[in-house]
C-alpha cells in the first residue's frame, strides 16, 4: 500500500512539473510570437516612411559660414509629413532652439489635417542657396544669409512650400520667387488667409510675410 501511495505521489509531481513545463514552454511560445509581431509592426512601419533626409548635426551645418555663437542656437529636429505623392515621408529642419517645439508640433497638427509638405531638408543640400532650395519646393528653417535682416540667419524664420507659396510683388513689375511658380490655392501644401496652419503660427506669435509691405511673401513665417 506505501508502494502504491508513494508511486501515486511521484506521478502526481511528475504530471505537475511536466504541466508547469508545459505552461512555460506556451508562455515563451507565445512571446515570442507576440515579440515577433512587434518587430514585424515596426519594421512595417519603417518601411511605409520614405526618408528626405538623414544628415547628422555637424554635416548640417556645413559651410554655414556663421559664428559660433548662432551655431550654438540651433538644433536639428526630424520631422514627418504627408508629400505630394500621398506618402509619408520623414525630413529634418534645421532651426533655432526656441522654435523647435513650435516647429514640431506645428507639423504635428500639419500631419494629421493631411496638409502637403514635399520635402524638409536643411539647405546645406542646396549649397546655401535659398534660389534653389525654392525651387525645389524645400521647407527649411536656418541659412546664414542676409544677416542685416533675415531671421533666417539666426533660424528664427521657416519657408513652408516656396513653389506652392510664392513670393509675390504688390507694385513693381518683377517675378514670382521662384521663378515660374503661380499661386493656386486649390492645391494641398498652399496657405492662404484663415488657413488653419496660418492661424496656428499666428496664435504662436509668429509674423505671416503675406502681409509684408512691398510683396506677399506666402511661404515665410517669422518670429522674434
Amino acid at each position: 500500500m506505501r508502494y502504491f501511495f508513494l508511486t501515486l505521489s511521484i506521478l502526481i509531481v511528475f504530471n505537475a512539473c511536466h504541466q508547469n513545463k508545459s505552461n512555460e514552454e506556451k508562455k515563451s511560445i507565445e512571446e515570442t510570437i507576440a515579440e515577433n509581431n512587434i518587430v514585424k509592426e515596426e519594421k512595417q512601419e519603417t518601411d511605409t516612411i520614405i526618408i528626405d533626409s538623414r544628415f547628422t548635426f555637424t554635416e548640417a551645418i556645413e559651410g554655414a559660414n556663421a559664428p559660433q555663437n548662432i551655431i550654438d542656437e540651433l538644433e536639428l529636429i526630424d520631422v514627418t509629413y504627408i508629400s505630394t505623392d500621398s506618402k509619408l515621408h520623414k525630413g529634418q529642419i534645421l532651426t533655432n532652439k526656441r522654435l523647435v517645439a513650435d516647429i514640431k508640433e506645428i507639423f504635428e497638427l500639419m500631419l494629421e489635417q493631411e496638409f502637403v509638405i514635399e520635402r524638409a531638408i536643411p539647405i546645406v543640400a542646396y549649397n546655401w542657396s535659398d534660389s534653389l532650395s525654392m525651387a525645389n519646393n524645400n521647407t527649411y528653417s536656418f541659412c546664414y544669409r542676409n544677416t542685416s535682416y533675415s531671421l533666417h540667419a539666426k533660424g528664427m524664420a521657416i519657408d513652408i512650400n516656396p513653389r506652392f507659396n510664392p513670393l509675390r510683388w504688390k507694385i513693381e513689375n518683377r517675378s514670382n520667387q521662384p521663378l515660374g511658380a503661380v499661386l493656386d490655392t486649390t492645391v494641398n501644401g498652399t496657405l492662404h488667409p484663415n488657413h488653419p496652419i496660418v492661424e496656428e503660427f499666428s496664435k504662436r506669435g509668429f509674423r505671416w510675410g503675406h502681409y509684408f509691405s512691398k510683396y506677399w511673401d506666402d511661404h515665410h513665417f517669422d518670429k522674434k
